[in-house]
């Protein structure tokens, strides 16, 4: 009896088919990303390059060291202007992670599916408008003349629109229009990372006794914590750029409110009313020296990277 042995066949093809779309799939990931990238650069990395240039130079384009920093540092205008932003923002993001977080929560535990997707839609239409639309609605809103809730404002002691338009108010009016044109986005994707949590912990929770608040606060938030810091970061980010709202009520209020109430006012006034591109470049430079260092706090205080890699 002869016994035929079975040779081995080896096929490399499917290998070499896999290599074959891995490499395609990576020339495709490189497209996609050129348009980002060279969008990046044109309107992100060279004019941040051009803007220190100017920042260390004079008109002549003559290297001055730190006196345009120390010139629009000088500025009477230059403290306040940090200062009202920075009020801003502390009332903004409070504002914003505590309520937006907390109708996400009551939207997701608490609300019936169709409810809450009508609530969801309500919320998010405001974002739909422009800023610049959504300031001249707010400029109705606020002039107790024609102001639909008029009663409310003259309750409250309003009853002009220089009232409202008063120095201390200002926070609290810019607050607003942030909060009426960005919070209902932020909900829906605090909504969305709240339904990432699998049904099976929060049924375990249940199991365990653990109320609707005692989920929310010991494992829905906890567990959402990387997506409430990135709305933190960027939050803070676009709400140092504060510019439309103030320049805007600045101009409908015939000069009420200073033309230099935000760094990137004052920025404009030196740019384009005193013709010092430099000195509005040095102001340019401090904002975003300021954006960076609370940005690297809060990612470093969120343990936001740390998270991710998990």
């Amino acid at each position: 009896m002869t016994l035929l042995a079975t040779p081995r066949v080896t096929v490399p093809a499917p290998r070499r088919r896999t290599a074959r779309r891995r490499g395609a799939g990576g020339a495709a990931g490189y497209l996609f990303a050129a348009g980002y990238t060279l969008l990046l650069l044109a309107f992100g990395v060279f004019p941040t390059c051009y803007a220190f240039y100017l920042a260390f130079t004079n008109e002549a384009g003559s290297f001055t060291g730190l006196n345009q920093f120390t010139k629009v540092a000088r500025d009477y205008r230059f403290g306040p202007a940090f200062a009202h932003v920075a009020i801003y923002l502390v009332m903004w993001l409070v504002v914003l992670v505590v309520l937006t977080v907390l109708v996400a929560v009551v939207l997701r535990s608490r609300v019936s599916a169709g409810v809450s997707a009508l609530l969801r839609f309500l919320y998010y239409i405001p974002g739909a408008l422009a800023g610049v639309a959504s300031v001249l609605v707010w400029l109705f809103m606020l002039d107790p003349d024609v102001s639909p809730v008029s009663w409310l404002l003259t309750s409250l002691g309003l009853d002009s629109f220089a009232a409202v338009l008063a120095p201390g108010n200002l926070p609290v009016i810019f607050l607003l229009i942030a909060f009426w044109t960005g919070a209902g986005g932020w909900m829906v994707v605090m909504y969305g990372a709240l339904n990432n949590i699998p049904d099976e912990v929060l049924e375990a929770a249940r199991m365990d006794g653990a109320g609707p608040w005692r989920t929310a606060w010991h494992i829905q938030i906890p567990m959402i914590r990387q997506w409430i810091a990135y709305m933190t970061i960027l939050a803070f980010a676009g709400g140092t750029q504060l510019f439309i709202e103030p320049q805007l009520l600045q101009t409908a209020s015939l000069g009420r409110v200073s033309p230099a109430w935000s760094p990137n006012q004052l920025a404009y006034v030196y740019a384009f009313q005193q013709g010092d591109f430099n000195g509005a470049a040095a102001i340019s430079v401090f904002l975003l020296a300021f954006g960076l260092l609370c940005a690297g706090l809060l990612v470093s205080r969120s343990n936001m990277f740390t998270l991710d890699e998990k």
